[in-house]
């Protein structure tokens, strides 16, 4: 007979498939659509470019799941990701991401339920595994709209991320 799956596995396999199959590929396709010069662009200077946004979804990402669940060296310089004018090329900032995203996936796959609970300190914050784990996945989201909406604000098209499946109704014969 086969075990059921328990919540702790469906939550750990949910945030890597946001992370790696939803918020990346859409960010992904972001960056494609920009040029080199809109990736860098800020609306204002107390704004964010989308290249700054990646830069910090690597360091926060890398900080929290990679360094602070995986036990790899922390060697976060998170002001330097928002004071980066660039231009980092389109190509590396998209590889950077996919590595990191990578890399916590691998970190995710070998939690195990039980460690869960397991406090730690991250960034000066006392998580558990699993606050940490939501966390970032909401992080990653949070800033992934953002990155859409400067996509869109440039572009002028609906990028076409939300397809609502179509629901035949019922008609009574």
């Amino acid at each position: 007979m086969k075990q059921k799956p328990s919540i702790a596995g469906l939550f750990l396999a949910d945030a890597r498939h946001l992370l790696a199959k939803e918020h990346l590929p859409h960010i992904v396709k972001c960056l494609q659509q920009l040029s080199e010069e809109e990736i860098w662009w800020r609306p204002n200077a107390e704004s964010n470019s989308a290249g700054n946004i990646v830069l910090h979804l690597c360091g926060n990402v890398r900080q929290w799941i990679i360094s602070g669940l995986g036990g790899a060296e922390d060697h976060r310089e998170r002001d330097l990701e928002f004071s980066e004018r660039g231009p980092i090329p389109r190509t590396t900032l998209i590889a950077r991401l996919q590595k990191t995203v990578r890399e916590a996936c691998a970190v995710l796959e070998r939690i195990s339920d039980p460690s869960l609970s397991q406090r730690y300190e991250i960034q000066g914050f006392r998580v558990t595994k699993l606050g940490a784990v939501f966390h970032v996945v909401e992080h990653f989201a949070y800033h992934a709209g953002q990155i859409i909406f400067i996509t869109k604000l440039k572009q002028g098209k609906d990028l076409k991320f939300t397809r609502l499946p179509v629901i035949k109704k019922k008609t009574n014969s």
